[in-house]
């Protein structure tokens, strides 16, 4: 949420630009020295035919730890030979490579805790003695698990192999650097003279400035110290007191030609060139979080977050890396080659910190970089529920009518959600109380079918002694620091005069979550009174966003607990607001239920602790389409919580759109419609006819499927996959799929979207990657893909969006939508078999209550549904419990060997929970008997069309959701 559209925004003496994106208010890469001097030092290399790199291993000094699964070694540079590096490379347990170089007794500590931040744990190393470790003249080579890393010793280079395959390089390019810390010299002294023969009689001594002398690094660094210790944008100047600290390192990836990640951009997924010869973009990937109001719908300027995480994806194999570095970021990509990527990542601090992912499958990348950084948390169901949101609702009345309009015209809704105008003057946590005189009433009427009610709280406090909250902080001394360290921040926001709480203080956390407490507690003088349960909470502006800041943020030279300047941390600070937030909601009572905390500034790390939008988008079919996009990259770089503002934030769109993009969010793991104040009411029900209709059926839709989103969850939050995946994910030796990005599966559910994301459309194609029949999910209309690929055109009118079941698939549903996802706790499903060519199909099911921890005390429901051919045209359907034969994959991190029994409380009070019908697709011929156990059940049969499938029905086959049966289809 940003700006008021129109002129001016006058805050105090602060004038906030408001119509649309605004180029100059932000960098790029010719305005940040550190990335000039980057670029420039691979220019150089790129042009010249003796360039190598300066950096060598001293081979002498190979220290080995205990285990062997790791060594450090001298790491020296011969144009800089009195500045030491150390090199440390060590090997996980599960075959990922982690490269750090830092400075070994420099003049300053760089900053090397944002892998600390990121991590979960220190990882597990390989087991002693299971490295097996060569040094050779050339090369230290070690091989585990059949992942070989080789160091080079000079030049200094590491490689990653797999079957013989050099998969990454770094330094392959010889574009690494590491700026060491130096003093500031002052300017060279003038020299004197005497004046020539025939001067005048009264010589006078000539002062003559010394030549220049050229640096011995000038052929790598460049001649000029280019904003080595001082830099001004705008009005801005950054002081740098510690001067150069940056680094750069090219990462190449020999044999894959196509790249994905580096969330946040509004880019496609497969990640276009910035440099090389026909480049797509100009300007490299940047990763430095901002507040980007409208911005571009096709650029690769920063965004709310930032990842720095990379796949590269071949036929033959997927790898990635992960750069553990929270400093601003630019990443250049290009291809030497039609199958290779080279990536050029330059830093303005921090130490080298990277990763090698070796997979060497996505799904093994996914499952390496969440055991560094975690696994998304399992969401309240209600969560993927439907969210309604505008800036503003402007009262309590308000609230309710919204409420009371989409009971009385059948819209399903689980939350409604409250912007900035509810609090006193922006300070959070207040009620205004003219508009807003029943907080706690308000929200008890909407919780009473089960909503909930979302609710702003931005980091910046205004500074005001009457203002609890930023009293406390500042009487406790957990504001940021000027750079002096001495004197408390103060930048401007919404509420003018603000002050922002120092979250990487550890003091910070414990009063932070206190704020929060639903009762009274000891050691908290202050605390949310007006606020219930069922309150969640939005976290907004954390990148952090400050009106009157260079680029709409806080200067890098202010100061962190622990003297750390904001420049090394700032990627960090949006995600240890949204951690401590999430804590607070969490532990605001005795009984524990899973918050939910809607964050715009994201690092790695982040998907622990909640979900994720793309920021304040435009209403455009520009900006629909590339959400999808962008929603798709933030999955595969863990943060699958995630989804686009439905309608986008800025603007008027006419109904057409509003309805495509109900089909895009319904279809989006966050699901929420969200207006800027100066647009027009836009509730769902305001439509006129067609259109009402129309998006009250995706609703429904998306309701009927919260099952499926569910158990998809569930599986992100054990293994890392993403709810959305790509089709490189599903279909990796496929390379015509390996740039598809509108189109996608949910989870393992077999379904298969394609948005339509432009105007005018009345059908559309499908490709489908694979020999195999897909169903129409509406219709049951047959689609069949080849084993090389096939587009399909198929209809797509307003009404319809192209939504497919994957042959062999076993989609649970629940038929009756409600006005809430809560009321639909004990209804029953509806089980669609898919079936394969080959006649089989299979498919999963994962229930626990929804909103609490007691599933990691065993209390789930996790069945398999199976079909399987018997005899010549006979079938057998069957429910297994997943959940005893796989008790120790059913939650994350929680072995349920020896707890779970399926006689489980959750279990036992969903007992009478039916599956009310079995749909069958793909019948060969018509049935002469169906039966559970010895139980005629009564069903019915449409043959198959030229076009449509066969479809039998069978209604109440007296089976239960918990319970194992076997339906025989004779």
């Amino acid at each position: 949420m940003h700006l008021h559209l129109g002129a001016l925004v006058l805050l105090g003496s602060v004038v906030i630009p408001t119509l649309a994106v605004k180029h100059s208010d932000f960098k790029t890469c010719s305005n940040a020295a550190f990335c000039r001097r980057g670029r420039a030092l691979a220019k150089r290399a790129s042009e010249s035919s003796s360039w190598h790199s300066p950096y060598s291993v001293d081979s002498s000094h190979i220290v080995y730890s205990a285990s062997k699964s790791s060594f450090v070694v001298p790491l020296k540079s011969e144009i800089y030979p009195g500045i030491k590096f150390e090199l440390e490379v060590r090997i996980h347990d599960d075959g990922v490579v982690r490269v750090r170089v830092d400075e070994a007794d420099g003049l300053r500590k760089r900053y090397d805790e944002a892998a600390s931040w990121a991590l979960t744990k220190e990882p597990v190393l390989a087991s002693a003695g299971s490295v097996k470790w060569t040094e050779g003249k050339k090369d230290i080579r070690g091989l585990y698990n059949g992942v070989e890393v080789r160091v080079s010793y000079a030049p200094f280079k590491v490689s990653l192999y797999q079957e013989g395959r050099e998969e990454i390089v770094l330094n392959g390019e010889g574009f690494f650097h590491v700026e060491h810390f130096r003093q500031k010299e002052g300017p060279a002294p003038a020299t004197e003279s005497q004046t020539v023969e025939g001067a005048e009689a009264t010589e006078q001594a000539v002062i003559q400035e010394a030549k220049p002398t050229i640096r011995a690094s000038a052929w790598f660094e460049g001649e000029e110290e280019d904003g080595y210790w001082e830099e001004s944008f705008l009005s801005w100047t950054d002081s740098k007191p510690k001067g150069p600290e940056s680094f750069s390192v090219d990462i190449n990836f020999p044999g894959h030609s196509h790249v994905y990640g580096i969330p946040q951009h509004a880019a496609p997924l497969a990640l276009p060139t910035t440099t090389g010869k026909d480049s797509y973009f100009d300007d490299p990937y940047r990763l430095w979080n901002l507040d980007v109001f409208e911005y571009e719908a096709s650029s690769t300027m920063s965004l709310y977050g930032s990842i720095p995480l990379l796949h590269a994806h071949s036929e033959h194999s997927t790898v990635g890396i992960f750069n553990a570095v929270a400093s601003e970021t630019w990443i250049d990509i290009s291809h030497p080659s039609p199958k290779s990527t080279l990536s050029h990542w330059i830093s303005e601090s921090g130490i080298v910190d990277i990763f090698l992912l070796p997979g060497p499958t996505a799904k093994d990348i996914f499952g390496q970089y969440a055991r560094l950084t975690g696994t998304p948390a399992l969401p309240a169901q209600w969560a993927l529920g439907y969210h309604q949101c505008r800036w503003n609702y402007v009262s309590s009345q308000d609230m309710r009518s919204v409420q009371k309009k989409f009971d009385e015209e059948d819209f399903p809704l689980d939350v409604l959600w409250l912007d900035i105008e509810y609090s006193d003057d922006h300070k959070y946590f207040m009620w205004e109380e003219k508009n807003f005189p029943d907080p706690v009433e308000m929200i008890n009427d909407i919780a009473a079918i089960g909503r909930k009610v979302v609710v702003i709280v931005d980091p910046h406090l205004k500074r005001v002694n009457n203002y609890p909250p930023y009293k406390e902080a500042l009487d406790n001394k957990l504001l940021v620091r000027r750079p002096d360290g001495e004197n408390d921040y103060e930048g401007w926001c919404w509420p003018g005069s603000s002050a922002w709480v120092d979250f990487f203080n550890p003091a910070s956390w414990s009063w932070w979550q206190g704020l929060f407490s639903l009762t009274d507690r000891e050691g908290v003088k202050w605390r949310w009174e007006e606020s219930t349960d069922a309150v969640h909470i939005w976290n907004d502006m954390n990148e952090p966003s400050v009106f009157n800041g260079p680029e709409i943020t806080m200067q890098k030279d202010n100061i962190h607990y622990g003297g750390w300047e904001h420049r090394d941390v700032h990627n960090i600070n949006g995600m240890l607001y949204h951690n401590q937030t999430s804590k607070a909601v969490l532990n605001r009572q005795s009984l524990a239920k899973r918050p939910f905390v809607l964050s715009r500034s994201f690092y790695a790390g982040s998907q622990k602790f909640g979900a994720i939008w793309t920021g304040d988008n435009m209403g455009t079919w520009e900006h629909m389409a590339v959400g999808v996009s962008m929603v798709l990259s933030d999955g595969i770089a863990g943060m699958t919580f995630s989804g686009a503002d439905v309608g986008g934030f800025f603007g008027n769109p006419e109904p057409e759109m509003l309805v495509r993009w109900y089909q895009v969010g319904a279809f989006s793991p966050f699901f929420r419609a969200h207006a800027h104040i100066d647009t027009k009411r836009r509730e769902p029900y305001l439509l006129a006819e067609p259109y009402k209709s129309v998006v009250r059926q995706i609703l429904k839709l998306r309701y009927s499927l919260l099952p499926v989103w569910y158990t998809a969850f569930r599986e992100a939050s054990v293994t890392g996959i993403p709810v959305l995946r790509p089709h490189y994910v599903m279909f990796p030796k496929d390379k015509k799929g390996f740039a598809i990005d509108n189109q996608y599966y949910v989870g393992s559910s077999g379904l298969l979207v394609k948005p339509i994301t432009a105007p005018d459309v009345t059908e559309t194609q499908v490709y489908f990657a694979e020999d195999q029949v897909y169903y129409d999910y509406l219709t049951y209309d047959t689609y069949h893909g080849s084993a090389k690929g096939k587009n399909i055109t198929v209809p797509a009118p307003l009404e319809k969006l192209p939504l497919f079941i994957r042959g062999g698939s076993i989609v649970p549903t629940r038929a009756r939508p409600r006005r809430s996802s809560p009321l639909m706790k004990h209804d029953p499903f509806t089980l669609t078999i898919a079936l394969s060519k080959t006649g089989h199909a299979e498919g999963e099911l994962y229930l626990d209550d929804g909103e609490t921890y007691q599933h990691e005390k065993g209390e789930v429901v996790w069945r398999q549904f199976k079909a399987d051919k018997r005899g010549r045209k006979g079938l057998s359907i069957s429910s297994i419990d997943l959940a005893s034969q796989h008790s120790d994959e059913v939650v994350d991190g929680v072995a349920l060997t020896g707890i779970y029994s399926d006689k489980n409380s959750f279990a036992t009070s969903m007992g009478q929970v039916a599956v009310e019908k079995v749909i069958v697709l793909g019948l060969d011929g018509k049935p002469s008997s169906v039966k559970n156990g010895s139980k005629e059940l009564q069903w019915t049969w449409e043959p198959a069309t030229k076009s449509r499938s066969s479809v039998l029905t069978v209604k109440n086959p007296g089976a239960t959701i918990v319970q194992g049966w076997t339906i025989t289809v004779e």
